[in-house]
């Protein structure tokens, strides 16, 4: 109640001090992007908190108001203008240079700072300012491409964000049916991995006794879930997502559950990006499991693998002869896994070496794993255990990846060490079974330059 009521007479103050801002100039529809820099500037010099709480708001509500074009030269004002106060910097610089103390080392980091930094944290205090920041921060996500004039920007705007929403602050709810319905509305419409249709589809993915969901919130965003995973109770490891889907399925009795899958975790606010918190989410859900079914000894994903038709076609390195390729084209046909199991079965002998390849092998121009979703749980202290053969066969599943699917292995004694092996020396942690397949690849391009 008493953070209600602090929220409350926020907002009045805030409104009344806006009266005022209106009251003393204009707030046409027709504004530009400059009107807004003023105010920027007015909002850094200004002192009192009532009428920054006021000129925050308006900044925000005046950004509205801005079209694309606007809002991209408020942007570039941001990074252009908006930098440290190089007089200040270049001072603080000469103080350290001539006698370097913890001193001059705070004044020169303070000095270093851009003004937008600061302007950032003025806006955050408006009344529902750290959603309103958020959602600007997803629109210069989308006016960067091709703009590197922004990254600065979007660095600053990174570094404040990543505090805000530091673990500290989130917490873990589980998403059931008893969940408010605009919460679970949310759950529909930011599902990014397997789609759900209506109200039934979710109530089957959230409802019986051996499902789960889980989500991380902030308290300032208290009805908008950050991200989410999905979770299914098996009594063994998945290797198709239809079973887990189905909807005449029979629920698993929970007393004969022994491994939980992560089948799908999506982020709801594009804003975030880059800001992770995937693997905490993860940890998190699995001491909450540990804690309720005990009995639960395997925490494992059943993922998609959606980078691997795209570098399969398109990638340099991809290693193919002709005829494998002139094989390949044949994933171009509907149905292909349906019609011809001789042609499906000279297919998997190609692709699955050519999966193990693409995890353990491909890499970026920057010598990062291709596949995103590799990233995120290789990065994160998991294990590749399996490939899995037509594991999904939806459209979208045949599009990305041919309907392949993986599980990454969350082994609790072992996360650490894989993260450590991946981050220091790039290995990947994978299961004899992956790397078998890594090896059946190698004789066949041994078969090729021999041929």
């Amino acid at each position: 109640m008493a953070n209600a009521f602090f929220s409350d007479l926020l907002a009045t103050i805030s409104e009344r001090g806006r009266t005022l801002l209106r009251r003393a100039g204009p707030s046409d529809d027709g504004q530009d992007a400059s009107e807004l820099i003023e105010l920027c500037e007015a909002l850094l010099s200004g002192r009192g908190e009532a009428s920054g709480t006021a000129m925050a708001r308006e900044v925000l509500d005046r950004y509205h108001d801005l079209d694309a074009a606007g809002r991209l030269t408020f942007f570039e004002t941001l990074a252009r203008n908006f930098g440290p106060d190089r007089e200040k910097l270049s001072q603080a610089i000469e103080s350290w240079r001539s006698q370097p103390n913890d001193s001059d080392a705070s004044d020169l980091h303070f000095a270093s700072e851009p003004r937008r930094q600061e302007l950032i944290r003025r806006l955050n205090r408006a009344p529902g300012g750290t959603s309103e920041l958020v959602a600007m921060r997803a629109d210069l996500l989308s006016l960067m491409k091709g703009n590197k004039d922004l990254a600065a920007l979007d660095r600053d705007v990174v570094h404040l964000l990543s505090s805000w929403f530091n673990r500290g602050f989130l917490v873990l709810r589980r998403i059931d049916w008893s969940t408010p319905a605009n919460i679970l509305e949310q759950i529909i419409r930011y599902e990014a991995v397997h789609e759900i249709r209506d109200w039934n589809d979710l109530r089957r993915r959230i409802d019986p006794v051996d499902r789960r969901c889980y989500a991380f919130f902030h308290p300032q965003l208290n009805d908008e879930p950050l991200i989410f995973v999905e979770v299914a109770l098996t009594e063994t490891i998945p290797t198709a997502i239809a079973p887990l889907l189905a909807a005449e399925r029979q629920p698993v009795p929970i007393e004969r559950a022994r491994t939980a899958v992560f089948y799908s975790i999506s982020n709801t606010q594009k804003g975030l990006g880059g800001i992770s918190f995937g693997s905490f989410l993860i940890k998190q859900v699995v001491e909450e499991l540990r804690r309720e079914l005990p009995k639960l000894d395997t925490f494992i994903t059943l993922s998609p693998v959606p980078g691997f038709m795209q570098w399969l076609k398109q990638a340099d390195d991809v290693p193919l002869g002709d005829e494998e390729r002139i094989l390949l084209e044949s994933l171009d046909k509907p149905d292909w896994w349906f019609e011809n199991d001789e042609l499906t079965a000279q297919l998997r002998t190609v692709l699955e070496p050519l999966a193990a390849y693409y995890f353990l092998k491909a890499r970026t121009p920057k010598g990062r794993l291709v596949d995103s979703v590799a990233r995120f749980h290789i990065g994160n202290g998991a294990r590749l255990e399996k490939i899995d053969w037509l594991g999904d066969l939806s459209p979208k599943g045949l599009r990305e990846s041919a309907g392949i699917m993986v599980n990454y292995l969350y082994r609790l004694e072992d996360i650490e060490k894989n993260h450590e092996a991946y981050a220091n020396q790039g290995e990947i942690a994978a299961s004899s079974a992956v790397k078998k397949l890594l090896k059946t690849e190698g004789r066949r391009l041994l078969d090729m330059r021999l041929s």
